[in-house]
């Protein structure tokens, strides 16, 4: 399966399913298991594309405490060769600097699919993100590379829509959003970032959004620790549910909808990508629930 064509298929909606490698320190063998674990589930899936990230300390973001501990990974491009399918890698800058960045993207050969990941906070850096995107789109292996849409950082101080035409320009070919639970500024993003690329004379990027499955208080407060939109009538309806995951499929589902019944829907290449952000196993085999219900509602476009 070759992914290049599909991503750049404007009238092909993507369809990725998103993963985070074994922590740091994991015995080979249980990494092993892990991957095959994750083979199987993938097995039954009409999927385009697996996103391995790269998870990054997030701490200083946010005053709020972290719900989960911060715990290192397996590299991801180690975890990816596990699998044999097109795959897209998560890089986070960290603090690494123009060197650095240049030593990682040339150990990276393989990895047709790089996703750029900016820091978290705000602050001077030795390699700005935009100079990483630049570095990365004309390095030799010819990268594709992608990069991060937050649709809830669009505001009228700060324009996301604005910053995803700079990345564009710069040399990104994909974005992948934040895991979605609000519709409206998600919905809002698309009608701008179209309309500013109207204005600026070029086709807009592929846009996928993210969805996960979730049905406990601990889960979704970890999301909003993220930064994902997820009102209090959104967590009242899931946690007061019958089957709290269930719901939270229904709810992704509508919100889907809701985003592809946009105007600018016609002429903005989407996806989904389907990503689980729990240790339990029940909301982990959701996403294959919430995978498949995202496609029918693809289909129904």
């Amino acid at each position: 399966m070759d992914l290049q064509p599909k991503l750049l298929d404007a009238a092909r909606p993507l369809r990725l399913y998103g993963t985070t490698p074994p922590r740091a320190g994991t015995p080979p063998g249980q990494v092993d298991a892990a991957a095959g674990k994750l083979a199987a589930r993938l097995a039954g899936l009409t999927l385009d594309a697996l996103v391995v990230y790269d998870i990054q300390d997030e701490t200083g973001r946010i005053e709020r405490q972290r719900p989960f501990p911060f715990l290192g990974t397996v590299d991801p491009r180690d975890y990816a060769r596990f699998f044999g399918l097109p795959t897209i890698v998560y890089k986070a800058l960290g603090n690494v600097d123009e060197a650095g960045w240049k030593a990682w993207l040339d150990g990276s050969r393989g990895m047709q699919y790089l996703s750029v990941v900016g820091r978290p906070a705000a602050g001077k850096y030795a390699l700005p993100l935009s100079r990483a995107i630049r570095i990365a789109a004309a390095h030799a292996a010819g990268y594709t590379i992608g990069g991060v849409v937050i649709a809830e950082r669009h505001t009228a101080e700060r324009s996301e829509a604005a910053r995803l035409l700079a990345k564009g320009i710069e040399g990104c070919r994909y974005f992948i959003s934040q895991t979605v639970y609000h519709a409206p500024p998600t919905e809002r993003l698309l009608a701008d970032y179209l309309r500013d690329c109207r204005g600026a004379g070029i086709e807009p990027r592929r846009i996928v959004l993210t969805f996960a499955p979730v049905g406990r208080d601990k889960t979704l407060a970890f999301l909003r620790w993220l930064g994902v939109n997820v009102t209090p009538e959104t967590e009242r309806e899931i946690l007061g549910a019958a089957q709290p995951i269930a719901q939270s499929i229904r709810i992704c589902c509508d919100n889907l909808r809701r985003i592809l019944d946009g105007k600018y829907a016609a002429s903005v290449p989407l996806g989904v990508n389907v990503e689980s952000v729990s240790i339990n196993r029940d909301e982990i085999d959701a996403s294959v629930d919430l995978f498949h219900a995202l496609g029918e509602v693809l289909q129904g476009r």
